[in-house]
């Protein structure tokens, strides 16, 4: 029997705060991130985060605080148990006085990714008129006039009348203050998913217009409103869309107030792991998904903690893996690496092999600007977790902020590397190559090495794991080139070549080795190339090819000293 059969489940991908309680999960407790709201004077407040780190279901949370929940046949719905032993019952009576208190729209807008406007404002008009549904006890109440009455029916129904979505939430939040006598609480989750997908299928414009009047309806111009909560990875306000909106507060990775809201701090994971019988996970689970400093608290990627756990505990596997990375298809990465110029490239390997880059931060973005230089690029992959930070400083001027920054841990470190990877395969897919399948038919060591040293100038180098940085290049300049077959590390004679290029035929065939060596310095490469032809030649790899029936073998060494190599055949 395992030892973790009475434990809480940990619920994977479940996003309501309502169901995991119900469902006795384990929830790591921000409910404190209440008592911070209450206190804060801002009217709207803004946060931006990470992607899986907690924001919907912090919304989730608040919603089940607040929202005096009502049935659509008007019967009242008591969550106040949910809360039962959290912190947040611990801050007295001045803070529960609002327990179950407000209506409240819960809006997520996370679900607004189709190819076209149309389609992606169709949805965003199903998301509203669930909410309407949802709240459709006011249809029964003395509250509304038969005209508002006939709006709000029109709205849950999905009316083709644009006029009745773009004030929606502010209608909305109307009707549900005078019935309630209370102002209504607004959540919006995931604002800024349907704005990225406009921006990438190219109704950019069309979508920020909705958007904008929407919000303003909602945040701006409605006396009805008592807080309201917005949820998303970036801050977008050159469009507009918070234009006026003077009671906003945004609350970013570089503020302090909430800094341990999203995300898990290191007490909570070593409690975790603790309850879970792995604290001796420890150093791994530090060294793959720690890493990021919200203001000065440091925190772990909490879709990674949460997925390692359940795996390690029910014994699905016994290492880490790249979880947060396997949830987007990090687009952002692989266009940076093909976009980068001499000195993006010289920053990326920097970063992989764990040093610092120092750019010019700010928090207002536009999708329009990300590609327009490398520093918006840098900007946006600061904010979307990508990169963390290290220090932080202001001009002389004291106007702009400069981050000094690095990747934040192993798992992170893995989508720079394989988005390296990706394009390397596709550049190389696209390069020419026979010069340099011709240079080693014909044993041309000059022209061989200057082909390879072009390709190593123009590629994206990290050296932390030198060997298998240079194998993998090497491979990937001879994969699929000229009718051979590659493979790599093989039992060949009494050792392994590094490579070996092999045609299927044998009587009229060819075989060409390579073996790969490290100079420890620019002196050190012709000698390292001589090193690894004595090695072909002590360790017999070309043995098995002759004995075989192979009339042509070549025999090659190459050296490497970061962007310099040498190539030397054997006589």
């Amino acid at each position: 029997m395992r030892n973790t059969e009475k434990r809480k489940k940990i619920s994977i991908g479940v996003e309501d705060f309502k169901e995991i309680i119900d469902k006795d999960g384990y929830f790591v407790d921000k409910t404190l991130m209440i008592q911070e709201l209450l206190e804060s004077n801002a009217k709207v407040i803004l946060f931006t985060r990470p992607r899986r780190f907690g924001k919907t279901l912090n919304q989730f949370m608040i919603r089940r605080f607040f929202e005096d929940e009502i049935t659509e046949k008007g019967e009242k719905v008591d969550n106040g148990y949910l809360f039962d032993g959290l912190a947040i019952t611990r801050c007295g009576e001045e803070i529960m006085q609002h327990q179950q208190r407000y209506p409240v729209i819960f809006m997520s807008l996370k679900s607004a990714k189709q190819d076209t406007y149309a389609l992606a404002y169709m949805e965003l008009k199903k998301r509203i008129s669930e909410e309407y549904k949802r709240h459709k006890y006011v249809l029964q109440g003395e509250t509304l006039t038969m005209d508002e009455k006939k709006r709000y029916e029109a709205v849950s129904a999905i009316a083709d009348d644009a006029s009745l979505y773009t004030d929606a939430l502010g209608f909305l939040s109307a009707c549900l203050a005078r019935y309630h006598g209370s102002n209504t609480i607004i959540l919006i989750d995931e604002y800024d998913v349907p704005l990225e997908n406009a921006y990438l299928h190219g109704f950019y414009d069309e979508m920020i217009g909705f958007i904008r009047s929407l919000f303003e309806s909602a945040l701006k111009t409605n006396p009805y409103l008592e807080r309201g909560i917005i949820t998303g990875c970036l801050r977008i306000s050159k469009e507009s869309i918070f234009t006026g909106l003077n009671n906003l507060e945004v609350d970013s990775v570089l503020h302090t107030r909430y800094a341990d809201s999203f995300g898990f701090t290191e007490a909570e994971v070593k409690t975790m792991l603790a309850y879970y019988a792995l604290s001796s996970a420890l150093p791994e689970v530090k060294e793959w998904y720690d890493g990021y400093l919200f203001n000065r608290i440091e925190i772990y990627n909490p879709w990674s903690i949460l997925k390692y756990v359940n795996d390690r505990k029910d014994h699905v596997t016994q290492f880490a893996l790249p979880y947060w990375s396997n949830t987007s298809s990090n687009s952002i990465i692989r266009e940076m690496v093909g976009e980068a110029d001499e000195e993006a490239k010289e920053d990326l390997e920097t970063l992989i092999n764990g040093g610092t880059i120092e750019k010019r931060v700010h928090e207002d973005i536009t999708y329009g600007d990300i590609h327009q230089s490398q520093d918006n690029l840098w900007n946006f992959l600061f904010f979307t977790g990508y990169l963390k930070k290290i220090s932080e400083r202001k001009d002389a001027a004291g106007e702009n902020l400069y981050l000094t920054m690095k990747i934040p841990n192993t798992e992170v470190k893995t989508i720079y590397q394989d988005s390296i990877s990706y394009w390397f395969d596709q550049r190389m897919k696209a390069t020419d190559r026979s010069p340099l399948l011709h240079a080693l038919e014909s044993g041309d060591c000059e022209a061989a090495e200057d082909f390879i040293n072009r390709q190593l100038m123009e590629t994206i180098s990290y050296f932390d794991h030198a060997e298998s940085f240079y194998h993998g290049f090497m491979a990937g300049l001879l994969t699929n080139i000229g009718g051979y077959r590659v493979k790599s590390n093989r039992e060949s004679g009494s050792g392994r070549p590094d490579i070996v290029l092999q045609t299927p035929n044998i009587r009229k065939g060819r075989v060409i080795i390579l073996e790969l060596k490290l100079a420890e310095s620019i002196a050190d490469l012709e000698p390292a190339a001589d090193r690894g032809l004595a090695q072909i030649e002590e360790q017999r790899y070309a043995a098995p090819f002759t004995s075989e029936g192979y009339p042509d073998v070549r025999k090659y060494a190459v050296s490497f000293y970061k962007k310099d190599c040498t190539l030397r055949k054997a006589n």
